[in-house]
């Protein structure tokens, strides 16, 4: 079961930033019925998982439990969902336990490269924060100013509660609708701002073994009908072992233990990223590789077979993961928030079959552009180098 808001890090001013983590975090530690040490051993003594998680657009609160414990699922989710205290005292202690977060993320050099490289790509823009936030801004809140926040931000129209398993769709409405029923409408949340994506390099020398580097496209949002030429367009560059960047970079030439590439959707835009992590001294080979291979995506070398792969690793990927109730949950609560329906896999499985190379190859003409492009280097790297020169295709 999940509990689904359509809120999240880009939805946050200034001021705001890392508002929507540290409420996911402070949902947990306590309610007028429970406190944070109940809520953790109701949920062990069933057995059961709980967690949360917050992305740019969307927060969500979830467990799984044995069948027969799903009224004490529902009842527990639904009382730290709508009846969280933030009392004080926990919250000084989480907010110690983020900040703690927040370092941890900038020694993982593998992931902080691509906060870096949402900045980079997005700037003053929401989407351009980390979802974490920055440390002065989760160093002010205080108990109120979640409890604002989350009064405006909870709205009904923007929460989803799905569920997949072995249960009754009838019988899981009634069960939620009494608990959820009550949760009241406030005005004055602010709408999501269309994001432009900037051309921008950015070198961040840190002393570290390997060179990080992050470069990002203009790419599809969420509902766009190209999506599918996107995702496949994706697993042909970099989406798996043997795709195109994986098999020059790491099996041919031998530059990279890491490397892929990625698709990020948002409701109005989206951006197709590659990231690997070199030797300093392979830094112009490894990114020469890189923009040889986007330049190739735009003209025509997508082969039959090669197309033809791409879309069995993806209808496979996709049913494999329907195997899992939890992957399940999430898909079902994705396809209501996006498309106001539910989407079939059948539907999903014929709508790839239907692309074509040219409509591959015209996606990439349209999303690899020099003007929307964004590179970021983290670790061994000089601070006055330019990379401005390879960014050519």
């Amino acid at each position: 079961m999940g509990v689904w808001v359509d809120v999240g890090a880009r939805d946050e001013t200034d001021e705001e930033s890392g508002i929507c983590h540290l409420i996911e975090h402070m949902i947990f530690k306590g309610t007028k019925r429970r406190t944070a040490l109940e809520i953790a051993k109701e949920f062990d003594a069933i057995g059961g998982q709980c967690n949360a998680f917050t992305s740019k657009e969307n927060t969500c609160y979830h467990a799984k439990v044995m069948d027969r414990y799903l009224e004490t699922m529902v009842d527990l989710l639904s009382d730290i969902f709508l009846n969280s205290v933030f009392d004080p005292m926990e919250l000084e202690r989480e907010r110690q336990v983020i900040l703690q977060e927040i370092r941890m993320l900038e020694d993982t050099p593998e992931e902080h490269v691509h906060v870096l490289l949402a900045k980079a790509a997005w700037g003053n823009h929401a989407l351009g924060r980390s979802i974490l936030g920055a440390p002065e801004t989760v160093a002010g809140f205080d108990s109120q100013t979640l409890k604002d926040f989350l009064r405006r931000a909870y709205q009904p129209d923007r929460i989803v509660v799905s569920a997949a398993g072995n249960l009754e769709h009838e019988d899981f409405v009634a069960l939620t609708a009494k608990t959820f029923e009550g949760v009241k409408r406030c005005d004055g949340f602010s709408k999501r701002l269309p994001p432009v994506l900037h051309r921008s390099i950015e070198v961040h020398p840190k002393s570290l073994e390997q060179v990080h580097i992050c470069l990002g496209t203009k790419g599809v949002k969420t509902t766009d009908p190209r999506r599918y030429a996107g995702a496949l367009l994706n697993v042909i560059l970099g989406g798996n072992m043997s795709s195109r960047l994986f098999q020059e970079i790491r099996e041919r030439r031998g530059l990279a233990y890491a490397v892929y590439s990625y698709l990020s959707t948002y409701s109005d835009i989206g951006t197709w990223g590659t990231y690997v992590g070199v030797d300093r001294s392979k830094i112009d080979e490894t990114l020469e590789v890189i923009v040889r291979e986007m330049a190739r995506g735009k003209e025509r070398t997508v082969d039959p077979s090669e197309l033809t792969n791409a879309k069995q690793y993806l209808k496979g990927g996709m049913c494999l993961a329907a195997e899992s109730t939890e992957n399940q949950m999430i898909r079902i609560a994705q396809n209501e928030i996006n498309f106001g329906r539910f989407v079939p896999l059948e539907e999903i499985e014929e709508k790839i079959d239907r692309v074509t190379a040219e409509e591959v190859e015209a996606l990439a003409a349209d999303i690899f552009r020099k003007e929307s492009t964004a590179l970021t280097l983290l670790g061994p790297v000089h601070e006055g180098a330019s990379y401005d020169g390879v960014l050519n295709f």
